[in-house]
């Protein structure tokens, strides 16, 4: 896994807050600035997250077919700016921009989901930024919403440029633990998000990672482990210390 020894070695950005309006101009100076961000502080790219929360409007699985194809446009210029850093995982919760709208049953949204993501596959090879879908809690979306359903349409689009991901903290609806979800499911995973059940960073809760974590070791995870977390600390460096420290702890193999 690639842990850092002493730090975090990778970050993962949600495009909307380096991009402005996602015009040709701002854009670039977005993929400047991230750029310079992150040789200031020996990191990689670990990918794009919070794909299509801006610009308002977009939706992936409508019947408005120009709109539809705007929104492919959208993730493929975004695949491209991921290709232009080295390439990285691009997590797709958007669960406003994949649900289904009025005059559509939930089928039809998945059928045009599957389109959408089926055509921008061989972008995300090309890229090597696969598409990972994320699975998203009942409140939040109809549209996927169990690593079941999230495997069942990533098997049905069938690409190299799509698979799925697992996030602990979405992982609290689902019927089963963690441990289990990650053996049935683990051959569609090609990111791992960490965050406690409420969100909160990874060792301020009670929850027990270790055989989780001992887990994806077993089978030979290398991608990333990205922290993920639904709040803004108030001393962001002692929060990430803390999560670090609980990474040192559940794998031996951190050096310390």
């Amino acid at each position: 896994m690639r842990y850092a020894v002493c730090n975090f070695t990778g970050v993962e950005f949600a495009p909307f807050t380096a991009f402005g309006d996602f015009s040709p101009t701002e854009s670039a100076r977005g993929l400047k600035r991230m750029r310079s961000a992150m040789e200031a502080e020996g990191l990689a790219f670990a990918g794009f997250h919070w794909l299509m929360a801006k610009p308002e409007g977009l939706h992936l699985a409508t019947k408005d077919e120009t709109l539809r194809r705007k929104s492919r446009d959208h993730l493929a210029r975004l695949l491209e700016a991921a290709g232009t850093l080295g390439g990285g995982a691009m997590v797709l919760g958007s669960p406003k921009q994949r649900k289904t709208l009025l005059g559509q049953s939930r089928e039809e949204t998945l059928d045009l989901l599957a389109k959408t993501l089926s055509e921008l596959g061989p972008v995300a090879k090309a890229c090597n930024s696969p598409i990972l879908l994320e699975q998203l809690s009942p409140d939040q979306t109809d549209v996927v919403n169990t690593l079941e359903e999230a495997t069942t349409l990533v098997r049905k689009i069938d690409s190299p440029g799509v698979a799925s991901m697992f996030d602990f903290h979405n992982a609290q609806s689902e019927k089963e633990g963690w441990d289990t979800l990650i053996e049935r499911y683990y051959p569609f995973f090609g990111h791992v998000h960490v965050n406690e059940v409420d969100g909160r960073a990874p060792g301020t809760g009670k929850s027990d990672y270790r055989p989780a974590f001992d887990l994806l070791r077993a089978k030979g995870y290398g991608g990333w482990v990205s922290m993920e977390i639904f709040e803004i600390p108030k001393n962001p460096e002692a929060c990430l210390r803390g999560a670090m420290e609980l990474f040192r702890r559940i794998d031996p193999a951190i050096d310390n």
